[in-house]
Parts: C-alpha cells; structure tokens; sequence
C-alpha cells in the first residue's frame, strides 16, 4: 500500500495539492483576493459581495499583471484581454 501526502488549502478545503508550496501559494491568493475585495467593496458600495469576491479573486490570480500596470505599464493589462472572437 502507497502513501500519498497532500496539502489541503487553509482557506479552500475542498481543493487539494500534491506540493506544499503550492498549497501556500493558493492560500496567500486568496488572502489577497478577500482583501482585494473588501476594499473594492468600501470604494464602491453598490457593488454586491458576489461581484466583489470574483473581482477580487481575478485581481489576484493577475496580480503580476496589476502590478506592471500599475509601475507605468499600462499595456501590460493588453494581456488580460480575450482575443477577438474568429469569424
């Protein structure tokens, strides 16, 4: 019999990771992207929770992207864009 060690994530126990670091590098994400959130939400109250979170989230999962835009280079946010749809 084999013994397989996984990592659980602290704050998405449903997800599992085979390496550990990875497992930190989700939590931390996540980490970012609640406090991304919170703060979007504080800047734009009409903004509802749901809306916020997903923001958050993505904010996060692109935060090297975010992070050269806001260093003066706006064209990195180019990268986020959904290619033209092909006719």
């Amino acid at each position: 019999m084999a013994v397989e060690v996984v990592y659980r994530s602290s704050r998405d126990v449903e997800r599992l990771f085979m390496d550990k670091a990875e497992a930190d590098r989700h939590d931390r994400m996540l980490e970012l992207a609640e406090k991304l959130a919170d703060v979007l939400q504080q800047a734009v109250p009409a903004l509802g929770e749901r809306q916020a979170e997903e923001l958050g989230i993505y904010m996060a999962r692109h935060r090297d992207v975010f992070a050269r835009a806001f260093k003066n280079q706006a064209d990195a946010l180019d990268e986020l864009r959904s290619p033209p749809a092909a006719e």
